[in-house]
């Protein structure tokens, strides 16, 4: 009897991990060794709620439209499986749905929270003596797991930062001398600044913006950050300045730390563009603007890299391969064969050596006076911004999905 399959989406979305939906979908609709493909709505907490959507209750062509659709079409959640004692009955309630709707193959498609859940669900599927293929599938657009050259929504979160400081770039030039003299653009990164560091593309386009770039792996230094804004005006008349939200003071402490925390027991930020801009504002009496990129950046399906949704569907179709092989407790991963012209290609990566390892940027990619990035983080980040996503003329109008519920087996789940 074919065994059937588990998919969820887990943590902050990208524009491309609906092509990893479609990629997973679409490989797994044609194994023969492959019933149904069900897909957890809200992530983990589908499989607890056992809240199980019949993916093959959509149309082909809806499956197919998924490589071009922002967000998790599936819906995604931020829920953290600690280890088996302190969660046992969670545990024994996956198990459980999963021996109820025999299921087999169980892919997570997340970043390193996620990398974690799959590969404790992996381990936990031993300890019970419930067979399971756990298969993690690499997401993030903070480009920070472990062993893989670079992560599936980053870089079409890397070219919306490109695109939107060349404009803003442009804009603050033409009122500058009169008005606006700095402007400060928040992306994410709470530890690592590959998002940040990819804006450095941007200074190949006229005005060469941004002419400071803000790392978390670089502490934020108030006195020369406001010397050399100072200077940078001075030269060209306005300065352009791109921030990564999780950049800390020497002593290690987020500039902007509310003192929050989220599901994940991560501090919340409160906002360093704002921080930044006051310092700009009483300091060194310029006037300036700021702006915060959130949401808009990882959801930009429009300004999305078609290298970065090839990968995104290619990893999802590997994944599928991989477990129906008997492989468990694996990431497909993407290792760069050469730069120019630009090559790649997918193998497996143990989980064991991925989850909760958090990748930053290297130091070479860092200028020595600690505000730039160097040539060879420049070549790092050229091809993962390639290329154009038809995704407007594909979905003038994105379509909602049917979300036909398998039924339920078993009691709710509190």
């Amino acid at each position: 009897m074919k065994k059937n399959a588990f998919y969820a989406q887990s943590g902050g979305v990208t524009s491309v991990i609906n092509a990893t939906a479609y990629g997973v979908i679409d490989e797994a609709s044609k194994s023969s060794q492959i019933g149904k493909i069900y897909a957890g709505k809200n992530g983990i907490l589908g499989a607890l709620r056992e809240n199980l959507i019949d993916t093959s209750k959509e149309s082909k062509a809806f499956i197919t439209s998924l490589q071009f659709r922002p967000g998790g079409v599936f819906g995604s959640c931020r829920y953290k499986l600690k280890d088996f004692e302190a969660s046992k009955k969670e545990y024994l309630r996956l198990v459980e749905v999963f021996k109820a709707h025999n299921i087999g193959y169980f892919f997570y498609n997340g970043g390193n929270d996620s990398a974690d859940t799959a590969y404790k669900v992996s381990q936990i599927s031993k300890t019970l003596g419930y067979p399971l293929s756990c298969i993690a599938i690499p997401k993030t657009v903070d480009n920070d797991l472990a062993i893989t050259d670079n992560c599936p929504g980053f870089g079409s979160v890397a070219k919306y930062v490109v695109t939107s400081t060349i404009e803003a770039a442009l804009d603050v030039e033409s009122m500058a001398e009169t008005s606006t003299k700095v402007f400060i653009l928040e992306v994410m990164g709470r530890h690592a600044g590959w998002i940040a560091a990819s804006s450095s593309i941007a200074q190949e386009s006229y005005p060469q913006a941004p002419d400071l770039i803000l790392l978390p792996e670089v502490p934020f230094k108030q006195t020369q950050f406001l010397r050399r804004v100072k200077e940078v005006v001075a030269q060209k008349g306005f300065c352009v300045i791109v921030a990564s939200e999780g950049i800390k003071n020497a002593s290690g402490n987020f500039v902007s730390e509310s003192g929050l925390k989220d599901a994940f027991g991560h501090s919340q930020l409160g906002g360093v563009a704002p921080y930044l801009a006051n310092l700009v504002t009483s300091k060194i009496k310029l006037k300036n603007h700021w702006a915060v990129a959130d949401y808009l950046q990882r959801s930009a399906s429009h300004l999305a890299s078609e290298t970065d949704r090839k990968q995104a569907i290619k990893v999802g179709r590997e994944a599928v391969r991989y477990a129906v092989q008997g492989k468990s407790s694996v990431m497909p991963v993407i290792k760069r064969v050469q730069d120019h012209p630009y090559k790649w290609k997918v193998e497996p990566a143990p989980l064991k050596q991925i989850a909760n390892v958090e990748k930053t940027l290297p130091k070479s990619f860092i200028t020595k006076d600690g505000f730039g990035i160097t040539e060879r983080g420049k070549k790092y980040f050229r091809p993962l911004i390639a290329g154009e996503n038809q995704s407007i003329k594909q979905n003038k109008f994105y379509q909602q999905p049917k979300s036909v519920m398998v039924k339920k087996k078993l009691p709710a789940w509190r």
